[in-house]
């Protein structure tokens, strides 16, 4: 057996720390394992053997290999960890506004708390920000942004305000950009013209949009540099990327910032006009 863990995690955040700290360990399937279950931990929370496996594209004994590689007796202990995962921190919608109803988030019934716990989760996302990049990760995404012929920007459902806002500020600052949007389901057409010189700014988070997923990858494959921000180093962005800024929002009553991702864009978009306007 392949290193076998003695005392697996029992909670979601070490069992990702451990695959991310395994990943080079691992066989090519087990890591093809690990990527998908971190990507769609709902599937691996509810799933049964075989349909996990048809959808991660793998053999049912991989799932129980994989399990028992990493220290579990078997798929349904793995699972646990998964299910409890789920249930704390990512309730549906109606939960969430629940939570935010209830007394203990709603001081004396007004709004008052649910603006302290919106500001707290964005001070806290803003100060892991500062010291979560690295400033050759930022500097090295700046720069390609900086010499790019065209920026192109990527990021749907949750993440398209980020792309929006850089769109926004990159037209301000002199740069040539196309905001992929995806409307009418014709991102690979306005993703068509994009080429060696130019680059891919993809964004995407948990559980990850498979559209900008499929078209970050696609640019890639043609040689296109592509800097992503996201959340995980197992993230399916991160094989396309040639930079990548990783970027964990906090969360009030599962309701995720977006502020240290948008302190991240601003800053981007910033340091590559003034890099642009040093070189001319």
């Amino acid at each position: 057996m392949d290193g076998q863990t003695a005392c697996p995690p029992r909670n979601y955040e070490g069992l990702k720390n451990l695959l991310i700290a395994r990943k080079r360990d691992l066989p090519k399937r087990l890591v093809q394992v690990a990527a998908f279950a971190l990507e769609n931990p709902d599937e691996i929370a509810f799933g049964t053997v075989a349909s996990v496996a048809a959808q991660a594209k793998v053999q049912p004994s991989t799932l129980i290999r994989f399990a028992q590689t990493i220290g579990y007796a078997g798929f349904t202990d793995l699972q646990e960890v998964f299910r409890a995962q789920l249930k704390a921190r990512w309730p549906d919608y109606g939960e969430r506004l629940a939570r935010i109803s209830s007394p203990a988030q709603v001081k004396h019934g007004s709004g008052v708390g649910l603006l302290d716990g919106f500001a707290e989760s964005a001070i806290a996302s803003i100060e892991r920000l500062r010291s979560a990049v690295a400033p050759s990760d930022f500097e090295r995404a700046a720069a390609l942004i900086a010499t790019a012929d065209t920026v192109y920007l990527l990021g749907l459902r949750r993440a398209f305000p980020v792309t929006a806002y850089l769109a926004y500020a990159l037209g301000k600052l002199g740069f040539r950009v196309a905001l992929v949007d995806q409307i009418a389901a014709l991102g690979p057409e306005q993703l068509a013209g994009v080429g060696k010189r130019d680059v891919l700014v993809a964004v995407s988070f948990a559980p990850y949009t498979p559209t900008t997923v499929e078209l970050a990858a696609a640019a890639a494959g043609r040689k296109v540099p592509v800097v992503a921000i996201t959340d995980s180093p197992l993230s399916p962005l991160a094989p396309a990327a040639e930079v990548r800024i990783e970027i964990v929002e906090a969360d009030y009553a599962g309701f995720r910032s977006l502020s240290a991702t948008l302190s991240l864009a601003m800053a981007l978009a910033v340091a590559a006009g003034a890099r642009r306007t040093k070189k001319s």
